[in-house]
């Protein structure tokens, strides 16, 4: 408890923002905890007094009782947690089903769920594996087309920009070479495309049968994409912004360029990938 005291300490003073904690012996305790030290204080609750903090407290403040449970436990005349706690647990089981056991326990200040760290998501890429391994590099060019302006929408999407673009290429042979190319922030479709090109131009020199092509951003962070005054005009702002729209709509596949329309026919598998 000392240790997150300092923490939160610290945080508000670098920060300047209010900030409550709760430490509990569990994720349920302390959350109900923390919502108790709002709106900037810090609350411990010692272990075996769980079920003694939680009992004086409305239905309302427990995890999982949303808005409809609380009024159905209020119709049946259960205000406090401490009541609910002291039901049968078959009887919540028949009421709410499998998730009226997990009330119970919630109520009697029980909860074994696992603590997950939470990662911000680093990179997200995608690579396809052609039917036959090829020399054809206006394909290799379309197909490469065809994944910077997914990985773009799905960008665009999340309400993220990438400074990093990496283009890889897997040779027949199974060598396997990579190259990067940092840029400003971005979620423009027409700066990853210039990127990823060029960096596919640079790679591509040995002449030698290709059997995979990948992409990948990099570096991301959350932002929307701005226009860039020298290297946009307002037309392509619009239409990506039209283009986005319809696949939010309909679908990532329902608009494409013309040179993305026979690309399925000829790559074995694509693959997705995040990290």
């Amino acid at each position: 408890f000392q240790w997150g005291a300092e923490l939160r300490q610290r945080i508000i003073k670098e920060t300047g923002l209010p900030l409550s904690m709760g430490l509990s012996v569990n994720k349920v305790v302390a959350k109900v905890a923390t919502g108790q030290g709002k709106p900037n204080g810090c609350l411990q609750v010692q272990k075996g007094t769980e079920k003694l903090f939680l009992a004086p407290l409305p239905v309302r403040k427990l995890p999982m009782a949303g808005p409809k449970t609380a009024r159905f436990l209020e119709e049946m005349g259960v205000y406090k947690i401490g009541t609910l706690a002291q039901m049968p647990a078959e009887m919540l089981q028949s009421a709410f089903g499998k998730n009226g056991l997990l009330l119970w326990k919630r109520a009697n200040g029980q909860d074994n769920s696992p603590v997950e760290p939470y990662t911000e998501q680093k990179s997200i890429g995608t690579e396809c594996t052609f039917e036959t391994d090829t020399i054809d590099v206006k394909h290799m060019r379309h197909a490469l087309t065809a994944m910077v302006e997914e990985l773009g929408h799905k960008l665009r999407q999340q309400q993220k920009l990438t400074a990093c673009v990496t283009v890889k290429l897997r040779y027949a042979n199974f060598d396997t070479e990579t190259k990067q190319l940092r840029l400003p922030y971005t979620a423009s479709d027409k700066q990853l495309l210039e990127a990823a090109q060029r960096l596919f131009k640079k790679l591509y020199q040995r002449r030698m049968l290709i059997r995979l092509l990948g992409v990948r951003f990099s570096h991301l962070v959350q932002g929307s994409p701005q226009m860039h005054l020298f290297d946009e005009t307002q037309e392509e702002v619009q239409l990506y912004q039209a283009m986005d729209h319809i696949k939010y709509k309909f679908g990532s596949q329902a608009v494409l360029r013309a040179t993305s329309l026979h690309l399925d026919k000829r790559l074995k598998h694509q693959k997705a990938h995040v990290a």
